[in-house]
């Protein structure tokens, strides 16, 4: 191969030296002309600019999938892979050469550089690197540099959302350039999109939006590279890597400078940057680029022009030749020559390829471009189809291309379904365009041409609605051009900035929208705010005037006005009294700001103060003295609810005035507790939870308003959460019991089941429920009723409340129950005829059979006891019926009081020892004689002043029995026998011989206790 630069000029430079228009310029000083470019985007340019100096008549374009042939064109507009392979144009001008060492498209350049002449001229565009190379290879040739007519500087690294305006943001692949253009408009209002894949007339459209200010980014990817002319102030590089049709690679600096010199029109200087997740470029390779310093290319792609037909074996060799000129390398299989060796394996393309002229045309099919980017071996078995229909129908089957076109012919779907179609499509206009490929040819390259354009304008709008916002773009204009921005608030507190919607005003705070940011943040933000300003008084002034409906106070500790939080509160020195800030922007100020706050401060005082009634009055309570003053202090500190294991020695000191007053309150004063009933409903809960968790940090803490909902739905008791914070459960009216959390109030109800049960004596008649002997009890249907348990639940709330279990045999409970109804029904025989020996102080008993009867009577009673008993522990039993004869029965618990001395009453009351203990107790009591008798008598009196109305509890938390004038006036038998008193007269009696009656205190009238004896002696009457 001899070749030779003569008469060849090649004009090389960096970007931004004016080589195309200057190419462009040659051509029309020329009768006729050629020039060849890299990409259909830059080729439509060229036309369009061809057009508009020599008239549209003049100007060919022609490309894969277009061609536009007027029949005297003087010109020609074509892609490098449509240029012809000789002309006789007087002109020839190739632009980009340096493409010639792409791996991809190489060799097509590489032969038009080395073979395509003009008869007068030929023109070289492309970077300065491609000097040392075509000096080599083509001697003669005459070298033009030009140099760049503004300079480029490094401008770093940048946020996306900090890129100045006019910037193009470079990507290499579709899904970055889109999740970029997204991030562009919500953050700046909207960007432009550039794909090599887009049509002309979608890549125009967009550019369109660009150029005219619409919006002020472009995001695209190294097709900008390519001479495109736009008004760039900024290359900013997102990604530094493609790839390059073989595999993923760093950019190398020369086409890092071909990119990045897209910045910067004719004289205005540009910058270049990165931006994303890019690393900063290095000095060197900063240098490199402002200075357009770059290495040589040093070898050129080449493939041969001279093919073989004969074979297809003998085309594949002759593919496979290798060049004989230094400086030029064997070009890797490209897409054609790939698909060959796909469809060389196919024995039906092998038995119709016989002659020159198929295999001709089988190469030719070959070049189909994979437009839609599919598997080598799809692409290869559309292209034998096409091969099939030419050489046995002489023409592309027009039933199957017409079935190919509908199923494109569609301008539904997103983005990437039109970008599909428009692949599809632009296969089919290819084919449209080859010559002799079809029958009638003109009306499928219209057809093709008209759904393309469709689908363009379809994709077109797509992009623009997705990555365009249309509003801020003109905003952003207006921002550019210094006018005044009219802002307007709406009813709803949306906030409009020349019609833009830049934010949202919340009673006294404005909230822009995400993505206002950057330098034409303050603009907008003053314009806002000039708006707000007077919003801001006004809402002050009607909410200083609203009324307390309008207001709330919610769980989270806001106070909303109309819906809209204009408050918060924190924790202050009083727990009832919390501490409100205001939420309010700056703006917000003086008067407007104090009305504003003190109004709310009045609701909340209002809020506290109504809802927590009983517990305000309380604390403002001033005829409280001493040990009730005390008292009642604590409980406002606790809001509400004290244990009364905790206030034992202060709740027995208080005399029954004290107690009265603290009655007239509301206070309660319970076996378990001594509370407030009022603020056991769930507003009081929930607000008494709200301002504990204001003072103790407590609004993120697990189980925080869990518990209201439960107390709100009629709740008794509910299994707890050992993940919730226990104080919640007090807030929330329940007492934390183990497994089990039960209702304040409702322990007292069991507390009231359970005083008689302790309170009466064996041989009194009639017999409690659940009673055994005195000291223990059993659980009856009504405490688990009141307290919505099983018999499982009922252990651990008692065991939670203090109590201890003994456990006996049903059969050792049954045998002790009828022994206690035997010996009830002697007693009552004694005591009858004791009262008939009082009345005739001299008879003896008239009739043995009336108190016969009686015991029989009495027994009679105790018997549904003994069943209900043994009932219990049948129901108590968890092994199933089948194995209920080998099992063994479950134990029946019977309840008493722990104390200090648990232990060994324990060992005392065990079911072998019982009898015993009993038998000691009374010999013991026996030898102490009557003195010391009194004596405890005495100071067992004393106590029970002390104790007031009987709600003194003792150790362990067992419940208050009360003391002795309480049981009087509850009716309860004041003549007891005295166990150790071996005569048989009543106790009372033998203190009234030994001692004068002690004075009787007033009691309360309105104690409880009062009214039912006052009830009692009217029901004897």
């Amino acid at each position: 191969m001899i070749l030779s630069g003569r008469g060849v000029t090649a004009v090389l430079g960096p970007t931004n030296t004016g080589k195309t228009h200057y190419a462009i310029e040659r051509m029309v000083a020329h009768g006729s002309g050629v020039i060849g470019l890299p990409l259909r985007l830059l080729a439509r340019e060229v036309y369009t600019r061809l057009v508009e100096k020599v008239g549209a008549p003049n100007v060919a374009l022609i490309t894969g999938e277009e061609k536009i042939s007027p029949p005297k064109a003087k010109y020609s507009v074509c892609t490098v892979e449509a240029m012809p392979r000789e002309t006789t144009a007087a002109f020839v001008a190739i632009d980009e050469v340096q493409l010639a060492g792409d791996l991809e498209r190489g060799h097509i350049f590489t032969d038009r550089v080395l073979h395509l002449r003009g008869r007068e001229e030929t023109l070289l565009l492309g970077a300065g690197t491609m000097r040392p190379i075509l000096e080599k290879l083509l001697p003669g040739i005459t070298v033009v540099e030009r140099p760049r007519l503004s300079q480029l500087f490094y401008a770093g690294q940048k946020k996306i959302t900090r890129l100045p305006q006019r910037t193009a943001i470079v990507a290499f692949s579709a899904d970055e350039v889109y999740a970029i253009a997204e991030l562009v408009r919500r953050q700046r209002g909207g960007a432009a999109v550039v794909l090599g894949a887009l049509s002309p007339r979608t890549r125009n459209a967009q550019v369109g939006l660009y150029q005219s200010g619409d919006v002020e980014y472009l995001v695209a990817t190294d097709a900008i590279g390519m001479g495109l002319n736009l008004d760039v102030d900024h290359v900013a590089f997102a990604q530094d890597r493609k790839f390059d049709g073989y595999q993923f690679r760093n950019l190398n600096p020369g086409e890092i400078g071909q990119i990045a010199g897209r910045a910067g029109r004719h004289l205005r200087d540009g910058t270049f940057g990165v931006t994303g997740r890019v690393d900063p470029f290095d000095d060197e390779l900063v240098e490199r680029i402002e200075t357009h310093q770059f290495d040589a290319v040093k070898v050129l792609q080449w493939r041969t022009k001279n093919f073989d037909f004969s074979s297809i074996a003998n085309l594949r060799l002759s593919l496979d030749a290798a060049p004989a000129i230094q400086g030029l390398s064997r070009a890797l299989p490209a897409i054609d020559q790939q698909a060959l060796e796909y469809l060389s394996r196919y024995p039906e393309i092998i038995d119709v390829t016989t002659t020159d002229a198929r295999v001709e045309k089988l190469w030719e099919a070959c070049a189909l471009p994979d437009y839609r980017r599919i598997a080598p071996a799809q692409h290869a078995d559309l292209i034998s189809t096409l091969y099939f229909d030419l050489v046995k129908r002489g023409a592309v089957n027009e039933d199957f291309m017409g079935e190919q076109v509908r199923r494109a012919d569609r301008t539904d779907g997103e983005i990437d379904t039109l970008s599909a179609r428009i692949a599809q499509i632009r296969t089919w206009t290819y084919v449209s365009n080859r010559p002799g490929w079809l029958a009638d040819p003109t009306h499928w390259q219209e057809k093709t041409r008209e759904i393309e354009d469709r689908l363009s304008d379809a994709l077109h709008e797509r992009l623009t609605k997705r990555f365009v916002d249309r509003r801020t773009s003109v905003l952003m204009r207006r921002l550019r051009e210094n006018a005044m921005l009219e802002a307007e608030i709406s009813v709803n507190g949306d906030v409009f900035v020349e019609g833009h919607h830049v934010g949202q005003l919340a009673g006294f705070r404005f909230t822009p929208v995400p993505g206002m940011e950057g330098p034409d943040q303050k603009a907008v933000q003053a314009a806002a705010q000039k708006a707000l300003a007077l919003e801001y008084e006004a809402r002050a002034a009607r909410l200083h005037a609203s009324g307390n409906g309008d207001l709330a106070l919610s769980s989270d500790g806001l106070v909303r006005w109309l819906g809209e939080p204009v408050a918060r509160l924190s924790a202050g020195d009083n727990i009832m009294k919390p501490r409100v800030i205001l939420l309010a922007d700056e703006q917000l100020s003086g008067n407007a700001r104090d009305h504003a706050l003190a109004r709310v401060e009045r609701f909340v005082n209002h809020q506290i103060a109504t809802v927590l009634k009983a517990l305000d009055d309380i604390s403002r309570a001033e005829d409280l003295q001493g040990l009730a003053k005390g008292l009642a202090f604590q409980l406002v500190e606790n809001l509400g609810v004290l244990f009364r294991r905790d206030v034992t020695e202060d709740v027995k000191s208080l005399d029954q005035d004290a107690r009265a007053s603290m009655r007239r309150y509301g206070v309660r004063f319970g076996a378990y507790h001594v509370f407030l009933p009022a603020l056991l409903k769930p507003a009081p809960a929930e607000l008494v939870t709200l301002l504990w968790a204001l003072k103790n940090d407590g609004l993120g803490k697990p189980g925080y308003g869990d518990l209201i909902p439960v107390l709100a739905a009629g709740r008794t008791s509910v299994v707890t959460d050992p993940t919730f914070e226990r104080m919640f459960y007090k807030l929330a009216g329940f007492r934390f019991l183990g497994k089990r959390a039960v209702r304040i109030d409702i322990l007292e109800r069991l507390a009231d089941l359970i005083r008689p049960l302790l309170q009466w004596k064996p041989g009194q008649q009639p017999r409690p429920e659940g009673a055994y002997d005195g000291r223990r009890f059993t659980t009856t249907t009504a405490m688990l009723s009141i307290l919505g348990a099983t018999l499982d639940d009922m252990e651990e709330i008692l065991k939670g409340l203090g109590y201890r279990a003994d456990q006996v045999t049903a059969e050792e409970a049954q045998a002790f129950l009828a022994s206690q109804t035997g010996a009830a029904a002697t007693a009552a025989a004694e005591s009858v005829t004791e009262e008939e020996s009082a009345e005739t102080e001299q008879d003896e008993p008239t009739s043995e059979e009336q108190s016969s009867e009686t015991a029989v009577a009495e027994a009679a009673e105790e018997t549904p006891v003994a069943e209900a008993v043994s009932e219990e522990a049948a129901a108590s039993e968890t092994v199933p019926a089948e194995s209920a004869e080998a099992a063994e029965p479950k134990p029946v618990l019977l309840w008493r009081p722990g104390g200090r001395n648990e232990n060994q009453r324990s060992e005392n009351r065990r079911p072998g020892n019982r009898g015993q203990a009993r038998d000691g107790a009374r010999e013991q009591g026996e030898r102490r004689g009557e003195g010391r008798r009194d004596n405890r008598d005495g100071a067992n009196r004393e106590a029970a002043n002390r104790g007031g109305e009987g709600e003194r509890k003792r150790d362990g938390g067992r419940p208050d029995r009360g003391n002795r004038n309480d049981r009087q006036d509850r009716g309860e038998r004041k003549d007891r026998p005295d166990r150790n008193d071996r005569s048989g007269k009543p106790q009372g009696q033998q203190r009234f011989e030994a001692k004068p009656p002690r004075k009787e205190k007033p009691l309360d009238p309105d104690s409880p206790f009062a009214k039912l004896a006052a009830l009692k002696e009217q029901l004897k009457k």
